[in-house]
């Protein structure tokens, strides 16, 4: 049976469809992931793809779902939209729609880059006890680092290589930046200590 469109708001997380399934009318069908940062504009784009309107208002979203029909280039598509959470808090929902979805369009903010040019991470290099079978060059890791301004480092949860150090290099390149962006007040001298009076904030 041919199935109907789902109210806005409404997401199926079902098991992802084979890129381009045809559905009983021949249609393809299509299931696309809209991720990005908090704010950057993700709902925005979405409804005005779907809709032909422009938000203005920004309503942080959790996880919103739409249906469209068009044609693309002389082919006519069902596009399945999901619409995803930019807030941290609800990361935990990353995994389920990164399985599910067949496209992903990436979006952020021409204005900013989360306010920051840098961002506390490492890169790590995975299964390095295969290295027989390696196609990516340690070089090219390092030069990808490099191009990122992060540290590299190369792993093997199998045999447990580097794994504890890449948890603990981050949380040193995490404190680091954390340092950085929010320095430790200075501590108050013993003349402020001694003070005495109605401590008052003004908003």
């Amino acid at each position: 049976a041919r199935e109907g469109p789902r109210p806005h708001g409404a997401a199926r997380l079902g098991s992802p469809m084979a890129a381009g399934f045809r559905d009983g009318t021949g249609q393809e069908k299509y299931r696309l992931v809209v991720v990005g940062g908090g704010g950057v504009g993700k709902s925005a784009l979405t409804i005005q793809f779907i809709q032909s309107y422009f938000v203005t208002d920004y309503d942080p979203t959790i996880e919103d779902s739409y249906t469209k029909q068009c044609v693309i280039d002389e082919k006519a598509a069902r596009l399945d939209i999901l619409d995803t959470a930019g807030q941290e808090e609800f990361g935990a929902m990353r995994e389920q729609y990164m399985r599910t979805g067949e496209g992903f369009l990436l979006v952020f903010s021409i204005l900013r880059v989360k306010d920051r040019d840098e961002f506390p991470m490492i890169l790590v290099g995975n299964k390095a006890d295969l290295d027989h079978q390696r196609q990516v060059t340690q070089e090219e890791g390092q030069q990808l680092a490099r191009q990122l301004k992060v540290t590299y480092m190369e792993a093997s949860a199998k045999i447990r290589l580097n794994v504890d150090q890449a948890f603990h290099e981050l949380v040193r390149v995490t404190r680091k930046f954390q340092e950085q962006e929010c320095p430790p007040s200075p501590e108050p001298t013993r003349k402020e200590k001694d003070k005495k009076g109605c401590h008052c904030v003004i908003f």
